[in-house]
């Protein structure tokens, strides 16, 4: 098992309404630099992207009524690292909550760096939605 951490961000908007508004991939690239530079392009059944190391594939969940917004992120090395996502009702607003697992022979600092880059992009989503 992978040691995890599960960050979130709550918005005052309908769970549903919020998916609806998020759940494209052509959205992460507004929000998620650590996958998009600003653009994906559609691959088969993938994206492609050129990330802060490169270029990325990303598989997405497809659309769904269950708010689940989990994808894969394959940069290139032979495995994929998979990054669980979901918006869920908090009463009248939305919870986005994203998992962050720390990848086998991941160093103590890396990770932290990863888990405040998701924090970065988690905030970043928020600014464009809350505007």
């Amino acid at each position: 098992m992978l040691p995890s951490q599960t960050l979130s961000i709550t918005i005052a908007r309908h769970w549903l309404d919020l998916y609806e508004t998020i759940w494209k991939p052509e959205f992460f690239a507004k929000w998620a630099s650590g996958i998009s530079n600003g653009t994906l392009e559609p691959e088969g059944n993938a994206w492609r992207a050129t990330g802060p190391e490169g270029s990325v594939k990303i598989r997405f969940t497809p659309h769904n009524t269950l708010g689940v917004m989990d994808h894969w992120v394959d940069t290139g090395f032979g495995k994929e690292i998979y990054m669980p996502m979901r918006v869920i009702a908090n009463e009248a607003g939305a919870q986005i909550l994203i998992t962050v697992y720390r990848q086998p022979l991941m160093s103590d600092e890396k990770y932290a760096e990863d888990i405040a880059w998701v924090k970065k992009d988690l905030a970043r989503l928020d600014a464009i939605l809350t505007k």
